[in-house]
């Protein structure tokens, strides 16, 4: 089982991150190095009040790299830098605290505002059909699957979540750390037999209990889980699979009898959450960011190579905890941040790489490590992605010329024979306000792709399918996608992907406008 690597003082990394040693004594501990007691001390009085001058180390600790010093008195343009760099680094993981922090807070599990499902802590709650098109808790909701979500504290409450019998239908569990980043394996594409998980943290120490399939550790205690099931737009599929997600649950190791509990999700009660202002909720405050990174860096251990971030940023927030005026500075910071920096995400261009006909597609989904740019580029534009090996996705705000896509016009999106994408689960095309949420619409219609049965095919086998404000009419408009006026943009999902998807040898389709 995983340890917190320490010293024989008993000093953790982890430990020592949150007391302020610098690169030199981190370098150590990475080590397995003897770390002096003078350090573990130093740690120790630093964790517990403001941050302090320490004494200068000689000998072996001469020749490693000198942590940062602490004492200073820092001026606004240096904070300011490094502010803006903590606040790119660390949405992500606020945003995932107060996501949790909001959805947990239901009594028992509940659809908030009849829409998205939410459960108490250690729990999770399922939908019984599509996601309501009027959802505004998550940018880029997809109505191929019936979600489920759950909020966990692994460490201090392990959980376990039952895996059902799916049969020949697709199904995968993603699971998330609090930086976004999946963790364990659940679902078709990997073979995953029915039976009882138990989800733990880092610091969980236990014995399989009797009748667990197996144990999932997560790299942080604070996890979700999104269960996704697919569904045909059929009222035979949404009947059959009623008994099946019926069985989707979970909740803390203590309630554990062996046997499958089962819940009539369509018959959750609704609460009331946050009123909403037409885009997706405002998971992140900046003017109250900086009060919560420091709990960020306290519930995410650093990967190899960013202690020298974490140094920095806590010297930032001890700095600033002294300084009113400094304070200011780092909350104008991350205004100016999340202006010109997060919101400029929400444009497809700046997400993953370029796909060809226009379209990027995902690079690094919920496997992000350091790669900070695309991990907070996915929060704001499409948060809970699924792995690569699992799903894929590429999307555009423009046509093939590159013009942005807008309602007043009409596009044609075409298939060559043989050449929709190559998956072993389903694909689809969603079609996205410019708040990337759905387009209510006479039809409720949001995408079209596997799970309909009545698209129509053109003579030569090829798939067109449309999109507009305006219907084009007669048997065309079974494969329309209706459009508002304005800007929108276009989503494609290939779940399971062959080798055409995972290598990138395929291309998504040209968007023509007509005339």
């Amino acid at each position: 089982m995983k340890t917190k690597p320490t010293t024989h003082e008993g000093t953790s990394r982890r430990d020592a991150l949150k007391g302020g040693i610098g690169a030199a004594s981190l370098a150590a501990l990475g080590a397995g190095a003897a770390v002096p007691a003078a350090i573990a001390t130093s740690a120790v009085a630093v964790g517990a009040g403001p941050a302090q001058a320490r004494p200068s180390h000689e000998g072996a600790m001469a020749s490693r790299v000198t942590e940062p010093a602490t004492g200073i008195t820092m001026f606004p343009d240096y904070a300011r830098t490094i502010a803006q760099m903590a606040y790119v680094w660390g949405w992500p993981i606020v945003n995932m605290m107060n996501r949790s922090a909001t959805i947990t807070q239901a009594p028992q599990p509940s659809l908030l505002d009849g829409v998205l499902p939410v459960s108490p802590r250690g729990h999770l709650a399922m939908l019984a059909d599509y996601i309501d098109p009027s959802e505004t808790f998550v940018t880029c909701p997809n109505q191929d699957v019936v979600y489920g979500l759950g909020f966990f504290s692994l460490d201090e409450e392990p959980v376990v979540i039952q895996v059902p019998d799916f049969g020949d239908r697709f199904w995968v569990y993603a699971m998330y750390d609090a930086r976004t980043d999946q963790f364990g394996k659940l679902g078709k594409p990997y073979g995953t037999r029915p039976g009882f998980y138990l989800l733990v943290g880092p610091n969980w120490r236990g014995l399989k209990p009797s009748g667990i399939t197996e144990i999932v550790r997560c790299p942080t205690s604070l996890a979700n889980v999104i269960p996704r099931a697919f569904q045909d737009d059929t009222p035979e599929d949404k009947k059959a699979i009623q008994p099946v997600i019926n069985q989707i649950n979970a909740y803390p190791l203590k309630d554990f009898t062996g046997k499958m509990k089962i819940v009539e999700w369509s018959k959750l009660p609704s609460v009331t959450g946050p009123k909403s202002e037409g885009g997706e909720t405002k998971w992140v405050v900046p003017e109250k960011y900086f009060d919560q990174l420091g709990a960020a860096l306290d519930l995410v251990d650093p990967f190899p190579g960013e202690e020298a971030l974490y140094g920095q940023f806590r010297l930032l927030l001890d700095s600033a905890a002294q300084d009113p005026a400094l304070k200011k500075v780092l909350v104008d910071t991350a205004v100016e941040t999340e202006e010109k920096v997060i919101k400029q995400f929400f444009q497809w261009k700046h997400n993953g790489r370029p796909a060809g006909n226009g379209w990027n597609r995902s690079t690094n989904n919920a496997v992000f490590g350091i790669d900070y740019f695309n991990r907070t580029g996915t929060a704001k534009s499409n948060m809970f992605d699924n792995r690569p090996t699992e799903t894929q996705y590429f999307y555009t705000d423009s046509d093939a010329s590159g013009t942005e896509l807008n309602g007043s016009g009409s596009y044609e999106i075409t298939f060559a024979k043989g050449e929709e994408p190559p998956v072993n689960g389903f694909w689809s095309l969603t079609m996205y306000n410019d708040k990337h949420l759905f387009h209510p619409n006479d039809l409720k219609r949001y995408s079209l792709g596997t799970k309909n049965k009545n698209l129509k095919r053109n003579a030569d086998g090829s798939l067109t399918l449309y999109a507009g404000a305006k219907s084009p009419g007669g048997d065309k408009e079974a494969n329309w996608l209706p459009a508002p006026n304005g800007h929108f943009s276009l989503y494609i999902r290939a779940y399971w992907g062959k080798e055409g998807i995972l290598d990138g040898s395929w291309k998504p389709p040209v968007i023509k406008k007509l005339a």
